[in-house]
């Protein structure tokens, strides 16, 4: 149906390889027959959790992200640790590191592609519910507080640009819906 829009790869190489990021950029043939170069970030993917409690509200997380150079209010998330790991068990284990949260219940709410333009990252969207208070253990290198807040007010900060992160914006108006159809 698109095949007239499909791009080429002829050469590739590795620009930079890191601990998370792995830039790559490709000489593409364009459906014109004209070639092109296409510089994009190989990304492993990532999973992310929205905690429901009884009473409809969730929990958050603020943490500092350096290259936004401020605070955020996200779900809990992180990357895929192992080739091929599956997103529950990685969204599993974030909830609990980040939060000390256990949950009973999983439920998929989607996956997203971040940001199509520049990387193949993709973040898989649940929600947790039955959860069960624990001890918070991030990551050495992390520095995290939780929130718990309304999904109504979650919404509204949403809105209100006081929310920016997309994977956390996607995953409270998926639930709010999600919740509206219950």
């Amino acid at each position: 149906m698109d095949e007239d829009l499909i791009e080429i790869k002829l050469k590739s190489e590795n620009v930079f390889d890191g601990n998370l990021l792995h830039v790559r950029r490709d000489e593409v043939r364009l459906p014109n027959g004209r070639t092109s170069v296409r510089e994009w970030i190989a990304h492993p993917g990532a999973a992310a959790v929205i905690p429901l409690l009884q009473d409809k509200s969730i929990i958050l997380v603020r943490q500092y992200r350096y290259p936004m150079q401020q605070v955020t209010l996200e779900i809990p998330a992180g990357k895929m640790d192992v080739e091929g790991e599956d997103p529950l068990a990685c969204a599993q284990r974030e909830l609990k590191e980040e939060t000390g949260y256990t949950a009973e219940k999983y439920d998929k709410l989607t996956m997203i592609a971040t940001t199509v333009g520049f990387t193949n990252e993709t973040i898989h969207l649940y929600v947790a519910e039955g959860l069960s208070a624990g001890e918070q253990c991030p990551d050495e290198d992390e520095f995290i507080h939780t929130v718990k807040v309304p999904l109504d007010e979650a919404v509204a900060m949403v809105f209100a640009g006081k929310i920016i992160d997309a994977k956390s914006i996607t995953a409270i108006l998926m639930l709010k819906e999600r919740l509206r159809s219950r």
